[in-house]
């Protein structure tokens, strides 16, 4: 008769390490970064991964919960100069969600702005600044203004302000739901 190995009653047990907020089945929305000096830095502008992970001394990976809203910038070059300029504001989706996939983000996002060139990119930056200048986190923004934000960049018409008011507003609203 087989038997199965007993194990001895002081063993420690197997744990799995857990994430802050999350449990073992969550399923994480995986974003990949990188530097390579004066070649490529794509990197995370704003947003609160429950993990981020080294790969090796130029690649790493930061993890989200779902619904949680990040900003990637990636800026590329090459022996003449810049060759790209790209801005993302995303919002992880649940594994049933309708996701958009997007090179380097893992299983996807809801894409809500998407700036494209130095100029677009530029113009969106001083945004994000004003809104940390204001006490606000960004991704505590409505997603509703990104997109608006990227509805009007890619319109070229002038890009909205995001106030304290429109934040309040944004907020009570979130309370009524």
């Amino acid at each position: 008769m087989n038997a199965l190995p007993q194990v001895a009653s002081n063993a420690p047990p197997i744990s799995r390490p857990l994430l802050s907020n999350a449990t073992n089945n969550t399923p994480l929305t995986r974003v990949s970064l990188a530097f390579v000096e004066r070649r490529i830095n794509l990197y995370l502008r704003f947003g609160h991964p429950v993990r981020e992970l080294r790969l090796d001394r130029w690649r790493s990976c930061a993890l989200f919960l779902p619904a949680a809203l990040l900003c990637r910038v990636r800026w590329e070059s090459n022996d003449y100069g810049t060759t790209r300029w790209q801005l993302m504001v995303l919002q992880t989706c649940a594994p049933l969600d309708a996701v958009q996939r997007i090179a380097g983000i893992q299983p996807g996002a809801r894409l809500l702005l998407h700036a494209e060139g130095e100029q677009q990119v530029q113009s969106v930056l001083p945004q994000i600044d004003t809104i940390e200048t204001l006490g606000i986190d960004p991704v505590a923004v409505s997603p509703a203004y990104w997109r608006t934000l990227g509805n009007r960049l890619s319109a070229r018409l002038p890009l909205p302000n995001y106030t304290v008011e429109r934040h309040a507003a944004y907020l009570a609203g979130e309370v009524l739901r």
